[in-house]
């Protein structure tokens, strides 16, 4: 695509971000420029996966990765693509001691016209500069990033697997690098972005339910907090939740908040139900954005889909366990489901809450909704459909 081209897009795509505290503001660094992108090919390329075998998400990497440097004194460095290779970091680099750290999730998908384009991206600018400026690390151009990332695709595009469901996962990471012990402001920052090629997160055209565990002792995020970055610190203290789910047969877990036991998140996932209201509207629900919430991406494609089509009411409000547990009970639940970048839409069919396994009639009912989901983000995204959320590279 002409770079006349991807600006307009941009222009229209990439919302401004509202400084957010004073200290952002202290950061005099110009912004990198995708023009003076260098670019140092591999020398030594690696195989690449045979399309007959299943791809294992972040087990396989491309060639090459983008790499751009920043100090307080200088700013930013030339952005540079260059051959994949493992980092070199002080042992008392401030993001591994104070998790000074965030990352991106996007994907990359080629369709049958063997064009490949990413999907919504400049949501992932959006949030990737929110989450940079609530760690007070450096603040970057979005439309240059994204420019870098699409450059760094089209390098590896022959990565780019063309199978049913496969796509190419992108995860842009900015790290503080300072080389002393504190906890302060970074003065040293790198940003990267590595490429993976996945497979489908379900066989075939199939989707596979999960069963989620319910237990008001652990809690994901609170208000005030950073639950609504996507910052690694935010990850790390989860897994001894998801190892506590699978002891009590989970795939994954249901985070409640609150008192009143709020519906936050499915493991990693944004959570909506389908049912009739309380008041007999039928309903697509979703928890706000109220500073707990991740804004996904998927989650919010969801509700832009569910709006267009006008069928029901879409609703972004906060749901509890005892309006579900009432709800089941006089079996208003259709579907109840994850969304995420990973698996697209993801059904859940049982949920164990105090000792008790309460199931949910989301396969019996088709999923109706869930595959009409599924249907319309793999036409959007593998271009059957042609759309404004999808980026040519």
């Amino acid at each position: 695509m002409a770079a006349a081209a991807l600006a307009q897009i941009w222009a229209r795509k990439l919302l401004p971000v509202p400084w957010l505290l004073c200290a952002p503001r202290r950061y005099a660094s110009s912004d990198f420029k995708a023009a003076d992108l260098q670019l140092e090919m591999t020398k030594t390329p690696h195989k690449k996966p045979d399309p007959r075998e299943p791809l294992v998400f972040g087990k396989t990497f491309t060639d090459h990765m983008l790499m751009v440097e920043w100090n307080e004194k200088k700013g930013w460095s030339q952005p540079r693509i260059q051959p994949f290779q493992n980092l070199t970091l002080h042992p008392a680099c401030s993001s591994l001691h104070y998790s000074l750290q965030l990352f991106e999730g996007l994907k990359a998908f080629k369709g049958r016209d063997q064009q490949v384009r990413l999907f919504r991206p400049w949501l992932n600018m959006d949030r990737m500069l929110r989450s940079a400026l609530r760690l007070c690390l450096p603040s970057f151009d979005k439309g240059e990033l994204l420019e870098c990332i699409r450059r760094l695709i089209e390098v590896d595009k022959d990565w780019v697997p063309d199978s049913a469901g496969t796509s190419l996962y992108v995860r842009p990471v900015l790290i503080g690098n300072e080389p002393s012990l504190g906890v302060t402001r970074p003065s040293q920052a790198l940003l990267y972005v590595i490429l993976c090629p996945v497979g489908s997160y379900f066989r075939g055209d199939s989707v596979t339910p999960v069963s989620l565990l319910a237990d008001p002792a652990f809690i994901r995020a609170w208000v005030g907090g950073v639950g609504n970055y996507k910052l690694g610190g935010n990850y790390g203290p989860t897994v001894l939740v998801q190892q506590e789910a699978k002891k009590k047969g989970c795939e994954q877990v249901l985070w409640l908040y609150g008192p009143d036991q709020q519906l936050t998140e499915v493991g990693t996932m944004n959570i909506f139900v389908y049912w009739t209201h309380k008041d007999g509207v039928l309903e697509l629900v979703t928890p706000p954005l109220d500073g707990v919430i991740l804004p996904g991406v998927v989650r919010q494609s969801l509700l832009d889909l569910a709006q267009t089509w006008g069928e029901f009411r879409v609703a972004e409000r906060r749901i509890t366990m005892k309006e579900l547990l009432q709800a089941l009970e006089e079996g208003r639940v259709r579907e109840v489901f994850g969304s995420g970048t990973a698996c697209q839409v993801c059904p859940v069919h049982q949920i164990l809450y105090q000792g008790q396994h309460l199931h949910i009639p989301t396969m019996e009912n088709g999923p109706e909704l869930i595959l009409r989901f599924q249907k319309e983000l793999k036409a959007i995204q593998y271009g059957t459909s042609a759309h404004e959320w999808m980026l040519p590279v």
